[in-house]
């Protein structure tokens, strides 16, 4: 048998992603390990979910610029020899240098239905919208922001007396299926990307995967 594919989470925040993951790998739902954790926050919570030899956090402030802590950030990431790098959480932009050096195996969760809401604040800008749905997506990470392919996608309904904590609330909590579920076909080698396209099984998809009921991926 294979060895467990080696996972690398950034994350800048409390964790719930990783959390997520760290579950799927307890009840065998993944076959998959965390090869450790980074940050650009010291004080993140998410780091105290792993031990500490698999954490990583430095200060972006501490850097002579924004390369120089990509640089540092992609080094201590390809130490620990992942497959698979996921950002779950992670709230810093990352450069095109560190995207590059790990092109094809690096994806974000991201809380919004793409392309729509790049960026931030994503749920008030879908309620300032009047969007009908709103959502999560897994993507390839490429140097435009939030613009990789799409490789699945959760919705929710946006109903009416919602605001931006009721609306981030729904999501957070399709959230986590999702990504447990994207990162099963990416650790189980059915997911790929190639010229920007997103490959299940060998074959394109030109859709996004989308999350049922039941915490599966359709087409």
């Amino acid at each position: 048998m294979n060895a467990p594919a080696r996972i690398a989470v950034l994350a800048s925040g409390r964790g719930s992603n990783l959390q997520c993951l760290l579950d799927g790998i307890a009840d065998g739902q993944l076959y998959a390990c965390i090869a450790g954790v980074f940050s650009d926050n010291p004080g993140a919570a998410a780091l105290d979910k792993v031990a500490p030899a698999q954490r990583w956090a430095r200060a972006p402030r501490d850097f002579d610029n924004r390369d120089a802590f990509d640089a540092a950030l992609g080094d201590a990431v390809a130490a620990c020899a992942p497959d698979w790098i996921v950002c779950a959480g992670y709230m810093r932009i990352l450069g095109a240098g560190f995207v590059q050096r790990f092109a094809g195996r690096l994806v974000n969760i991201h809380p919004s239905l793409l392309p729509l809401h790049k960026g931030l604040h994503t749920h008030a800008r879908a309620l300032e919208a009047g969007d009908a749905e709103h959502g999560a997506s897994v993507h390839f990470v490429v140097p435009e922001l939030d613009a990789g392919a799409v490789i699945a996608q959760a919705r929710v309904p946006v109903l009416a007396g919602d605001d931006a904590t009721t609306l981030a609330a729904r999501v957070l909590a399709v959230e986590h299926p999702l990504l447990r579920a994207t990162v099963r076909l990416l650790v189980d080698g059915r997911v790929t990307e190639r010229d920007g396209t997103v490959l299940l099984d060998g074959q394109s998809l030109f859709n996004p995967l989308r999350l049922d009921s039941a915490g599966t991926l359709t087409s």
